[in-house]
């Protein structure tokens, strides 16, 4: 607190006309640099102050705002205004033309995050995917009905409870194939060009993202998706590993659409100790390099062979193209799927998200895999015949080298 009777003494500082001058003409230079790269400056601290990086950029709505008008003057029937607007955001996110874009509603986006997590409810244990145009058996997993009843790799989905589904995406299959655990369901499956059908009682699945399997002094880890959890698992088995002998590991990533990137960087750092794992370029929030942990690379001088194929993606090319820049691994199979770019999920009113590509990613020798994908060492094909016959010439190249 000032006390205002005592007199307050002055002290006068000069500044020569030359130091004002520089001081001056250093201010106007910083000036000009913030003022010619603003956009970069503020969209780099912008996220973090909560704020959007285009606080003063507006769209024209007046055209989408007529065709309302329309609707509303001529549609004869009810218009649901929630499923208009609902509508009217996934056109605007579709309209950029990327597949991994995406504007997802609420129920989507809890389905998205509990597949993305493997809570995937009570089922048959079957991972599928479009390919050939078809919606195929892309991996049977573990301890689960299908695998148990005989379904392959490979089979068509073709009914499910005798009605014709060859026709549905993915997701729709997906929705009636599972059911509350105990109930049955009848897949048919079309395999050489027979159909073959499975009954089935659905359990709840045991949908673990990692796990080993023992040939001898050889660890196979099959990781099925980068979640959260899966490179402490994998840490786990790394740690026996000594204790059992091995002196190989098969990291299999074949069928594995990718994950958490976080994820990555957490396998990764079982034969990287702190190396950079991957390096991402974006427009909006510059260019970052990503780096394992110190002091884990337990596996560092463990010879190491990477399974892939072209349903190796994302996450799993992460791990698979940094392994090979620094000669850890030896890849074999299949060209990978070729998904270099990263998305963010963003999370928006009313429980929606939206899935944003914000950069490209790089392997650590810079090297650009979108679209490309990686090739691996030793080029060695799996037919779906190979599959249905339960020969695998990947893995056996695998235990050769």
């Amino acid at each position: 607190m000032i006390n205002m009777s005592e007199k307050v003494e002055w002290n006068e500082k000069k500044t020569s006309l030359g130091n004002a001058i520089i001081i001056s003409a250093v201010m106007l230079v910083i000036g000009l640099i913030v003022g010619f790269n603003w956009d970069n400056i503020f969209g780099g601290f912008a996220p973090y102050l909560g704020l959007s990086k285009r606080q003063n950029s507006s769209i024209n709505w007046s055209s989408l705002n007529e065709v309302y008008d329309k609707l509303t003057d001529s549609y004869n029937g009810e218009i649901d205004e929630d499923a208009v607007i609902e509508g009217a955001k996934k056109g605007l996110v579709s309209a950029l033309g990327d597949t991994y874009t995406v504007y997802m509603g609420a129920d989507e986006a809890e389905e998205f995050y509990d597949d993305l997590h493997g809570n995937v409810g009570s089922g048959i244990g079957v991972e599928m995917g479009l390919r050939d145009g078809y919606v195929r058996v892309l991996r049977t997993l573990p301890d689960n009905p299908a695998r148990k009843a005989g379904i392959l790799a490979g089979d068509i989905i073709y009914k499910v409870d005798g009605e014709e589904v060859y026709n549905l995406s993915t997701e729709e299959i997906s929705k009636r194939v599972r059911g509350e655990t105990g109930t049955e369901v009848t897949v048919t499956v079309v395999r050489d060009g027979k159909e073959k059908s499975f009954t089935m009682k659905r359990e709840a699945i045991n949908n673990v993202s990692a796990y080993v399997d023992y040939d001898g002094s050889t660890a196979i880890v099959t990781v099925t998706r980068f979640d959260n959890d899966t490179g402490l698992i994998v840490q786990q088995f790394a740690k026996e590993f000594t204790d059992k002998g091995i002196k190989k590991v098969i990291l299999d990533l074949r069928g594995n659409g990718g994950g958490y990137v976080s994820a990555a960087q957490d396998l990764l750092s079982l034969w990287l100790d702190g190396n950079v794992v991957l390096k991402t370029k974006s427009k909006h929030y510059g260019d970052t390099e990503s780096y394992a942990s110190n002091g884990k690379a337990i596996l560092k001088d463990m010879k190491t062979i990477v399974l892939v194929n072209g349903s190796t993606a994302s996450a799993s090319e992460i791990v698979a193209g940094a392994l090979q820049d620094y000669g850890k691994a030896t890849v074999v199979g299949e060209t990978t799927y070729g998904k270099g770019v990263v998305q963010q999920l963003f999370d928006l009113s009313q429980g929606s998200v939206i899935k944003i590509t914000t950069a490209e990613w790089l392997t650590p020798m810079d090297r650009s895999i979108n679209l490309e994908g990686i090739k691996p060492d030793y080029e060695v094909g799996r037919s779906y015949e190979d599959i249905n016959a339960m020969r695998d010439p990947q893995l056996q190249k695998a235990k050769e080298l």
